[in-house]
């Protein structure tokens, strides 16, 4: 039994404030600067106090960094990403728990491994794969063969290279696993004496029973794929296909330049707003999913 005394309940507090002040001091930064004017923003001392030229600042980012030909491009890599991220990790735990293998605990933790390479370790090789996906199966096959075969497939400056090389997930197949393992056994055997494929089992009763793992995973990844940065600046030199991480760097002000921090933090502040909402819509199923998937 946990003891309560004043002095722990006033420490426990102070450090809840610290946390919360500490956390929320640059959205307040960026919510002033973004809504006050050139000679408010560059004032010393700062005014944490929001000014009215928000929207006069929003319609300077937004024309400056093209941000709604970004933003299209960027919902459609985090949404992309999202689902094939959800997909490919429920359908990976599923085989891993439910089929019968003696290799299968090697082929999860062979995947969980790869938690400890981020995209910024393996970058270089996976952009030469990703500017000519055959290259693998080329050298293969000269190997193998002595044949060469000049045959090339680009996936620079296009969706495919920006999503395919980032869906593969460890994060959501540990989570899928983990709440697969919370199921009973005499799921999957009422649903071999009735009939049910591995197929039919997956959608109807794995899938259901997993909504909140889903919508969790749904927000965590949607989070990632929107904050992709040093991907998406290595894949896409067609401005095109520039995204909103990669605009930020056009909302800066130019050396020598006017000093337009309001502009810059009001195109900052446009940018956080999709995952925020985000967070913001799914954070119960969020929690609610997480919990859920501990053994």
């Amino acid at each position: 039994m946990i003891q309560r005394t004043p002095f722990a309940d006033a420490l426990t507090y102070g450090l809840m404030i610290l946390g919360f002040l500490l956390l929320i001091g640059p959205f307040v930064v960026v919510i002033a600067g973004a809504s006050q004017s050139l000679q408010q923003v560059n004032a010393v001392p700062f005014r944490f106090m929001p000014g009215t030229h928000f929207l006069e600042n929003a319609s300077a980012a937004w024309t400056r960094g093209d941000l709604g030909h970004a933003m299209v491009n960027s919902l459609i890599m985090a949404t992309l990403v999202t689902v094939g991220k959800v997909a490919l990790s429920a359908c990976t735990a599923f085989a891993i728990v439910f089929f019968r293998s003696p290799l299968k605990h090697l082929f999860f933790w062979t995947v969980f491994i790869t938690l400890m390479l981020p995209l910024e370790v393996r970058v270089v090789p996976t952009y030469a794969v990703a500017a000519d996906m055959f290259t693998p199966f080329r050298l293969l096959i000269q190997f193998l063969t002595g044949i060469e075969i000049k045959v090339e497939w680009n996936l620079l400056n296009s969706y495919a290279g920006l999503v395919l090389p980032l869906i593969a997930t460890a994060t959501g197949t540990f989570l899928y696993r983990q709440f697969f393992m919370t199921l009973p056994d005499e799921l999957a055997e009422a649903a071999r004496m009735d009939g049910s494929g591995p197929v039919r089992f997956f959608f109807d009763m794995l899938v259901p029973l997993s909504r909140t793992n889903i919508l969790a995973l749904t927000t965590i990844m949607f989070v990632y794929g929107w904050n992709q940065y040093l991907w998406p600046l290595l894949m896409v030199t067609d401005p095109s296909y520039k995204t909103m991480m990669m605009q930020l760097r056009a909302l800066l002000p130019a050396e020598n330049g006017i000093p337009d921090w309001n502009v810059t933090l009001a195109g900052s502040l446009i940018i956080m707003l999709p995952p925020v909402l985000v967070v913001a819509i799914l954070q119960r199923w969020f929690v609610r999913g997480l919990v859920a998937s501990e053994k």
